[in-house]
């Protein structure tokens, strides 16, 4: 029952690259622009689905999990189309209010968590019969929170296997509303799908959040994301950490022409070239005031004696010469731990990450290949319940193990810079979210002093 969806461009098959000696440099200097947002595209093009009338989305990333949404919206029968090239690129999205116009479909997402888990909501809105499945590494993390949620919103929503993991089968009946429970502590995108899939609901969503909900910035961007489509969200209590969450009927999406911001989690690899050669970068392509939660990076690496400086739409840090090791609470902010964590190996004094249990059903399981990885170039790091503890010591270069995952790639990369011989293991995996990334960092080296 697979419909072959006429994609807006042709999903290619990944070939492993050859691995990729990085070269050492003495002082990091020069200027970047940030690439758009990963998180801020899904979530746009999720609202845009839902609007009735066409969206623009400018400036939008186009890296494969784009794709793999992209691929899977047009698949159901929401037209998505590409125009233009590089910074002129804009995504059209022709909404269909609230309707998934296809009766049957198969979509895969690769291993793209984000586009799984709301279009596992999305697609719960229709009335037909719907698969959606990803890869080896997909179909080990969890989603049965989420699958539970939407069942007690009137969906039919299930593992296809019955372990609680994708594939997974929804539609059917659509979302009826009225409340449902979340725990907070897995994943927030959890939350972000259902919300993001409310607006078209009749008779409303009322979200209430079990425990600690990680990553909550990501949250205040999905509701961010959704107020420029015109959607309402209300919560409960007033204040920072609000643990209920209430889209009334009657505030529909909207179609808009929105330009997706700067991302702050691929310009923290840049910023961390910085940190580790005492050098200074600037990152064009960012809203200081942005809601991201990874721009809370810049406060760690003042911590830790950098000095940031920021215009209107750009940031610079500087590297002293010596870094101070820190304990950093990243639950706000888990994409930027493996670049913490190569930041903390050149400190002076221990550092130590914690509030991030989650990072185990990533791409990777990222507090163990950082450990393993880290302790691969003759470092010291240890696993804790919720991190990891990392203790510097001189380190010599190694092939580094990406485990398929683009922020230990990136990662990794800048420890190349300070450490002679380290090599990245498919660097081909970066462009689940940056694309250009090899390309700009090569550019940044060459401008070292």
């Amino acid at each position: 029952m697979r419909l072959a969806g006429r994609c807006a461009w042709r999903m290619e098959t990944q070939v492993v690259q050859p691995d990729r000696p990085i070269r050492t440099i003495r002082r990091t200097q020069g200027r970047i622009a940030a690439p758009p947002s990963k998180s801020a595209t899904q979530r746009a093009l999720i609202a845009a689905a839902l609007a009735a009338g066409r969206s623009q989305l400018r400036h939008p990333l186009l890296s494969d999990d784009t794709r793999h949404l992209i691929a899977a919206l047009d698949a159901v029968g929401i037209t998505a189309r590409v125009v233009g090239a590089g910074d002129d690129a804009v995504v059209r999205v022709e909404g269909r209010g609230g309707v998934i116009p296809a009766n049957r479909a198969e979509v895969s997402v690769g291993n793209a968590g984000t586009a799984m888990r709301f279009l596992t909501a999305l697609l719960a809105l229709g009335g037909g019969d719907y698969i959606i499945d990803g890869d080896a590494r997909m179909r080990q993390r969890p989603i049965e929170d989420l699958l539970i949620a939407l069942r007690t919103l009137g969906a039919a929503a299930e593992s296809v296997r019955g372990d609680g993991c994708p594939p997974v089968r929804v539609g059917g009946g659509g979302l009826h509303g009225g409340t449902t429970r979340l725990r907070g502590g897995t994943s927030s995108q959890y939350l972000s799908a259902i919300l993001l899939a409310a607006p078209p609901v009749s008779e409303g969503v009322r979200v209430e959040i079990e425990g600690p909900l990680v990553s909550r910035p990501y949250v205040r961007l999905t509701i961010d994301v959704m107020r420029r489509f015109g959607a309402e969200v209300q919560t409960a209590p007033a204040g920072p950490e609000p643990n209920v969450f209430v889209v009334s009927p009657g505030h529909p999406y909207r179609p808009c022409d929105l330009e997706i911001e700067g991302d702050y989690s691929s310009a923290s690899y840049f910023f961390a070239a910085a940190a580790v050669t005492a050098g200074r970068v600037r990152v064009d392509r960012l809203d200081p005031k942005s809601s991201q939660g990874d721009a809370q990076f810049l406060r760690l690496l003042e911590r830790m004696g950098c000095r940031v400086e920021a215009g209107d739409s750009w940031v610079s840090v500087e590297g002293p010469e010596d870094l101070v090791g820190i304990d950093a609470d990243c639950r706000g902010m888990p994409d930027i731990v493996p670049t913490l964590a190569i930041v903390a190996l050149f400190a002076k004094g221990p550092g130590r990450i914690s509030g991030v249990p989650h990072l185990k059903v990533k791409e990777s399981d990222r507090i163990a290949a950082l450990v393993a990885e880290i302790n691969r170039m003759g470092g010291a790091a240890t696993p804790a319940p919720d991190g990891l503890m990392i203790e510097p010591r001189p380190l010599h270069g190694a092939r580094i193990e990406t485990y398929s995952d683009h922020r230990m790639a990136m990662a990794f990369a800048v420890a190349g810079l300070r450490v002679p011989g380290v090599v990245i293991a498919d660097p081909g995996c970066v462009s689940k979210s940056f694309p250009d990334f090899w390309e700009h960092f090569d550019r940044l080296a060459e401008g070292a002093a």
